[in-house]
């Protein structure tokens, strides 16, 4: 038995032995057991400076599997945005996943695809994203809790009542707005230099009356709870009194929700505070952002007139004339309703794009809906691309032309202070800006459609009618109109507007070579009264 035990114990220490040279060797040649990969399951907030004192927070909700990441980006829309990427030796990569456009064909407000990478170190994650100017950012992500990431709870909003017409804007307001060009970048120079450029471009003595600054310009409130500029702005009211000695007027940007788009302070349950500041710096005319608004408050009717006419009262007791934008991207059909809230505009579509792609189809989308603009109150299917380089310059006459006959507002979005001949000679055909400005405000129609061409129609105040030969191709084609389609009897006088020079009236139509994605726009009127 002794001997069996020592034989047994001789062969335990030899393979104790054999494993201690294994590991040994393992060792000397650089070989390591595998550790533990960090679990970044759980909720996360990325800090990220927006270079003018000011801080972003995102947050996120992480779920690893392996290598694998899921989960979600909160913050837009109550349910988040989904997120799907991967965890590997320390690195991390993911992008977040935007929602399809929505079945009614207009844009989604949603963001387009964001990339984040970073690595994990000491408990933080360093990241970097490109925002979608194709500006890098950069910021640290740390571990929070659920709670912290959940919107404030709602507060309560108004009763229903219709709030009186303020008089302002009978035909549709017409300026300039920051947020294309400038984006985060924008402040007190950028916004002087605006105004002086609208006055001596001449587009000022043509109706660019609004000098509206977007978002960005926030910092945070007071003791008292007094909305704060950041350092962009170092004073607001010596601003607007600058714009204001320049014959214009100056606008401002705010949310209903705690956040901006942007991530700035919004004014949600300060609405009449933020409203009284406004009046005191002079300003003449708020953009009302829904933004972070979504994440506390429902998408239907009741919830949104309820929460537009909320502010709509904080500006009309100021009683400061105050045009009122609404914008919350056309949300339970907002075009029936806006004008209860005391809106002068309302959004009707998502953010457009510099692109040919999203201008056609937001300002096709508005159709429709035309007949429900009237003096004061104006569908807004968003601001003007033209000059900023996305299209070329049959498309920007096309978008001109379209959101002038949409009665849509005419808010410049490109840099006044070095635009071409060419962006002037659009920006600033009067011919095309008085059908914008008719002030009957009779909607357009859709007069005629043969594949990609279509032409469209509006009568105007003196009797006349504005006439778009559209062609939504890729090919230049022909185009034509009957005299009789117009109902306007014979006798008629025509006249091009982008070229400038009168069309001959012989025979029982008009034909014409319309550019790929370009327009043919007429004025057609009696040549007597016969």
């Amino acid at each position: 038995m002794e001997m069996f035990k020592s034989r047994k114990w001789n062969q335990r220490s030899a393979r104790l032995a054999q494993c201690c040279v294994l590991i040994v060797c393992s060792l000397a040649f650089g070989a390591r057991p595998a550790a533990a990969q960090t679990d970044l399951t759980g909720y996360w907030v990325l800090h990220v400076p927006n270079g003018d004192g000011t801080v972003r927070d995102t947050y996120f909700e992480l779920k690893q599997d392996g290598a694998s990441i899921t989960g979600t980006s909160l913050g837009r829309g109550p349910n988040g945005t989904p997120i799907n990427g991967t965890f590997q030796d320390g690195k991390l990569q993911f992008k977040t996943v935007p929602p399809p456009p929505p079945a009614n064909g207009r844009p989604p407000s949603a963001p387009r695809q964001l990339t984040y990478e970073g690595a994990y170190q000491d408990g933080k994650l360093s990241l970097q994203t490109r925002n979608f100017r194709g500006e890098t950012l950069q910021g640290t992500a740390e571990r929070t809790t659920r709670e912290a990431t959940l919107p404030p709870a709602r507060l309560p909003l108004p009763e229903l009542r219709d709030l009186p017409d303020n008089g302002l804007v009978r035909t549709p307001p017409m300026g300039w707005n920051s947020w294309n060009k400038f984006a985060g970048k924008v402040d007190d120079a950028a916004v002087r230099s605006m105004a002086d450029a609208m006055v001596s471009s001449g587009m000022s003595k043509l109706g660019y009356v609004y000098i509206n600054i977007d978002d960005t310009w926030e910092d945070g409130r007071d003791a008292a709870g007094n909305i704060l500029t950041n350092r962009k702005f170092p004073d607001m009211k010596a601003l607007a009194d600058y714009v204001h000695s320049k014959g214009l007027k100056i606008g401002i940007y705010s949310s209903p929700g705690p956040k901006t788009c942007a991530g700035y302070n919004g004014s949600f349950g300060h609405e009449v505070q933020d409203a009284q500041t406004y009046a005191a710096w002079g300003i003449d005319y708020l953009k009302f952002d829904l933004c972070s608004a979504r994440n506390i408050y429902s998408s239907t009717q009741d919830d949104q007139q309820r929460l537009y006419q909320k502010m709509g009262e904080a500006l009309q007791n100021t009683k400061r004339p105050i045009v009122y934008s609404l914008c919350q991207y056309g949300v339970a059909d907002v075009w029936k309703w806006g004008t209860n809230t005391g809106g002068n505009l309302w959004r009707t579509t998502g953010d457009i794009r510099d692109e040919w792609e999203s201008m056609d189809r937001i300002g096709f989308s508005q159709i429709d809906i035309a007949p429900y603009v009237r003096p004061g109150h104006w569908n807004d299917p968003d601001m003007l691309e033209i000059g900023n380089g996305g299209m070329n310059a049959d498309e920007y006459r096309t978008h001109m032309s379209l959101w002038s006959l949409l009665s849509a507002p005419l808010i410049a979005g490109n840099d006044l202070r070095s635009m071409t001949d060419e962006t002037k000679s659009i920006l600033m055909n009067t011919d095309v800006i008085a059908i914008d400005q008719d002030a009957a405000a009779k909607p357009v129609q859709l007069l005629t459609q043969e594949g990609k061409m279509e032409i469209l129609n509006r009568p105007l105040q003196d009797g006349s009618m504005a006439v778009a030969i559209f062609n939504r191709g890729d090919e230049a084609a022909q185009g034509s109109v009957s005299w009789n389609s117009l109902k306007m009897g014979k006798n008629l006088k025509v006249r091009d507007l982008w070229k400038h020079e009168a069309i001959a009236t012989t025979g029982d139509s008009y034909t014409a070579s319309v550019p790929a994605h370009g327009v043919v726009l007429l004025r057609v009127s009696k040549a007597n009264k016969n």
